[in-house]
This record gives C-alpha cells, sequence and structure tokens, in this order.
C-alpha cells in the first residue's frame, strides 16, 4: 500500500502541532511564513531543504528558519511535534537549518506546547524557555550538506544507495573526472569537514533510518559499512550522543510514553 503525503493524524494548536505519520511518510514540499522546530516523540524524521538533510532522531531538534523550502520525510511509525517562532524569537536562533540536542526540559516544553491548547501568555512563556534552551545548546553533527558540485553530487548519489560503498576517493574522484586532492578540496569548501566525516554523516543517518525500521546492530553495522559491530558502535554513539542498542531502547520506551500518543 503506498504511503501517503498526509499523516494518519494531526493535532493542531495555535503554532503548534502534532502530526503521526507512517513509515515512509513524506510531507509535501512547503514553505512557512514562520521559522519553526521540528521534534520526533518517537520515529526518526529527515527535514530536507537545499541546503541538505537535518536527521532527527529522538534526542534532537531540527530548526527551519522562515522562507526555507523544506520536506520532512518519517523513518519509523513517527509522532512529530512542531513548533513555530514569532520572528522576534527566531532571531535568537540560527538563519540556517540546525539540529540542536533535545535537553530533558526542552522536550517537556515542545510537548506541552503541542498537547493541549494554552493561553496566549502561557505559550509565549514556554517559548522563551525553549529558545533560551536552544540558544544554550550546542549544534549537533546531525545536518548532513548537499553538495553542488556535479562530481560530488554523483558520489553522493553513488553512496545513499549504498552507504556500504568503501571505494577509496581516489577512484571516486577517477569514476567522477576529479583527482583525489581537488574532490577533498571541494567537499571541504562546500561541505565543511572532509570526505570521511561526510561519510561518517550519511552512513550514521541510515543508520537511524535502518534501526527505525527494526533492524539490530549487526545488520545496521553491515549495511551501513562498517565490519564490525564495535566500530560502528563507537561511530553512532559519537554522532548520537548514545549507543543503538540504547537508541532503540528509548524508542521502544517513547512508543509507550503517553505523550506520544496523538
Amino acid at each position: 500500500m503506498p504511503v501517503g503525503r498526509r499523516p494518519l493524524r494531526s493535532k493542531l494548536y495555535p503554532s503548534a502541532g502534532a502530526h503521526h505519520w507512517a513509515s515512509g511518510g513524506t510531507s509535501s514540499i512547503q514553505t512557512h511564513e514562520e521559522g519553526h522546530l521540528v521534534y520526533a516523540a518517537r520515529g526518526v524524521l529527515a527535514v530536507q531543504t537545499d541546503r541538505g538533510t537535518s536527521i532527527v532522531p529522538a534526542n534532537r531538534i531540527a530548526w527551519t528558519p522562515a522562507g526555507f523550502t523544506h520536506q520532512h520525510r518519517a523513518h519509523g511509525e513517527t509522532d512529530m511535534r512542531i513548533v513555530f517562532l514569532p520572528a522576534e524569537l527566531a532571531e535568537r536562533v540560527p538563519d540556517r537549518p540546525a539540529v540542536f540536542l533535545a535537553s530533558g526540559l526542552a522536550r517537556e516544553v515542545i510537548l506541552a506546547l503541542t498537547s493541549r491548547e494554552l493561553e496566549p501568555a502561557a505559550r509565549a512563556r514556554l517559548q522563551h524557555v525553549l529558545v533560551d534552551e536552544l540558544h544554550e545548546a550546542a549544534e549537533q553533527p546531525l545536518q548532513l550538506p548537499e553538495p553542488h558540485d556535479d562530481r560530488l553530487r554523483s558520489i553522493a548519489q553513488r553512496l545513499r544507495e549504498n552507504p556500504a560503498d568503501n571505494t577509496p576517493l581516489p577512484e571516486l574522484g577517477r569514476q567522477a573526472g576529479a583527482g583525489a586532492r581537488t574532490l577533498s578540496r571541494l567537499i571541504r569548501t562546500e561541505l565543511g569537514m572532509t570526505y570521511y566525516e561526510w561519510r561518517t554523516q550519511l552512513r550514521i543517518y541510515h543508520a537511524l533510518v535502518l534501526l527505525a525500521d527494526g533492524h539490530d546492530t549487526t545488520y545496521v553495522a553491515h549495511a551501513c559499512g562498517w565490519a564490525n559491530p564495535s566500530g560502528f558502535i563507537a561511530a553512532f554513539a559519537a554522532v548520537v550522543g548514545t549507543t543503538p542498542g540504547r537508541h532503540r531502547a528509548e524508542q521502544a520506551g517513547l512508543a509507550l510514553d503517553g505523550h506520544s500518543n496523538i
């Protein structure tokens, strides 16, 4: 059965909403006049803009500024919470897409804003608390930049189709029509990281998707290019902040949490 572009069910509130998506559910391409934050109370979200893809597991919050064309995609059954910020608060967060660590307080504030209708004054106070929390939080390495150079785009497409591809950069460059040194310079300039850092980010994104679909750690490790689970676990923990096993357990716990029922 095809997955549609509408959530299974939704609840809307002033400047906020909760949407329950089936796995694979994809929103329409859209633009908003106000910037917004999204949080996955369950599942994993991908937020795609022309700057790249923000990856949002349950311990992250993604920010999309006003005017950015974007699309949401759910991986695993996903409880998506969205909070719009007025312009005066949006000035305190980046003017580009970003991903932040979700503190316990930030999570509870988002759940409060997206679970019931609030008086305007109470809503404004909670929005200020949320922005204060994000202002103190470090940005997280779960924003996968999108390359613009055609040679880099061809390599990116190849790795998206097969994240386990371990072809060395010089060979990838030969096939794409560029030397390894040229590619390294382009990657650093366009993506702000090394090739291996970017490839790890891409693999962790795919790992989150596979974990959301119910696959175990060993399967995910090999499917995403790690020779053994221990190397995958270390890389995953370095990026996501928890191990794959704990991440899966947290997701299972959130599925039973009353906050995730909408």
